[in-house]
């Protein structure tokens, strides 16, 4: 293969993504190569190459990514060859109303790495240099694949007037939901507790810190769940599975004057019944949704506190929150697994280093 060509899974039709040689990009004045590591598989990427939802053909997907950077483009100043970095997929045009108030993720005019340009599901991606967040030698290359996953949960806690001192609920022990805990314990919580249905995600959310689990199948969780907080609910509820059986949960546990947050992508029609308009007339609490996780100044304290709390290990890591590593050869595979209802138990993360069949 030619210098100028790179191993990448691309993405032609629905249900067909190959491994193949494509040209690798070179970095224009402003912007970052970076020689990928580790990519992990979104469930926002699924129906991108299961279902209809790829903006165009061909195209290379891929938003969770670490790496080394291997070349700099003219001008850049921030990082340099052999850092270590974790990619940040949202391009915002930074001209816009919003952008100029700081509110990135509701940028009408953004690219996105790994969607609307190509992304990390390959050996070598360009991104612009602010796109490029370092993290220190105590980072592992498989939290910088994490990165983006960590930032989304922050961005959420942070969309009410989080404060320490209150129950709070987590409804979905998933990755998002994990990272949703830990930052509610960093920043003080009473005490946090994870709602989910898998007793390996409920093991694990304990492990990572979660004061207590609530099996959402049993018929008398909401007495557990109520009990642990003396009957009052919880002060702040973030619901992060996008599932509309949780997101009813929401409603019901939440406290007086309460901070709700729906996190998760939902997928189905919600319909609100009388007694979930009655909860929130009646606790008066706040509701409102979270959409990526950017800040001012760009990236954003999300990012910044991600790479600082990993390195100090007060957000913590475990190997069972990587369902399975994958090489970036059998990209195809890895997306057949997701067929199969259930059978992807955490992420898959995607080694672009390991790009060779044998």
């Amino acid at each position: 293969m030619s210098a100028n060509m790179m191993k990448a899974g691309v993405v032609h039709a629905r249900e067909d993504i190959r491994f193949e040689d494509i040209e690798k990009p070179a970095p224009k004045a402003g912007q970052v190569l970076i020689k990928v590591k580790y990519t992990g598989i979104c469930g926002s990427d699924v129906p991108r190459v299961n279902g209809d939802a790829c903006h165009y053909f061909p195209n290379v997907l891929g938003h969770e990514f670490s790496g080394v950077v291997e070349e700099i483009g003219e001008g850049v100043t921030s990082v340099k060859p052999g850092d270590r970095v974790s990619g940040v997929p949202l391009v915002p045009c930074m001209e816009c109303e919003d952008c100029q108030k700081g509110n990135y993720s509701l940028c009408k005019h953004y690219s996105f790495i790994g969607s609307r340009e190509f992304g990390s599901f390959a050996e070598y991606v360009v991104v612009p240099e602010r796109n490029a967040v370092k993290f220190d030698d105590e980072v592992s290359f498989e939290q910088g694949a994490f990165f983006e996953p960590s930032t989304v949960a922050l961005h959420g806690l942070n969309r009410v007037n989080y404060h320490g001192g209150e129950y709070v609920a987590i409804l979905g022990g998933g990755t998002i939901g994990l990272f949703t805990m830990q930052w509610a314990k960093i920043f003080g919580a009473r005490k946090v507790v994870v709602f989910d249905i898998s007793p390996e995600r409920m093991e694990l959310a304990k492990k990572l810190g979660a004061d207590a689990c609530v099996n959402t199948l049993e018929e008398d969780f909401m007495d557990k769940a109520m009990a642990i907080t003396g009957g009052k609910g919880y002060g702040f509820v973030y619901e992060t599975a996008g599932n509309t059986i949780t997101m009813h949960i929401a409603f019901k546990v939440a406290a007086n004057k309460a901070g709700v947050c729906f996190i998760g992508t939902p997928t189905k029609e919600l319909t609100f019944s009388v007694e979930d308009w009655e909860n929130m007339n009646r606790k008066e609490f706040m509701l409102t949704g979270s959409w990526m996780s950017y800040s001012a100044p760009f990236p954003g304290k999300e990012w910044e506190l991600t790479a600082a709390y990993f390195k100090s290990g007060q957000l913590k890591f475990d190997p069972a929150l990587i369902f399975k590593k994958m090489p970036l050869a059998d990209i195809a595979d890895a997306f057949e697994l997701y067929k199969t209802p259930g059978a992807v138990k955490g992420k898959i993360l995607i080694d672009s280093e390991q790009n060779r069949k044998p």
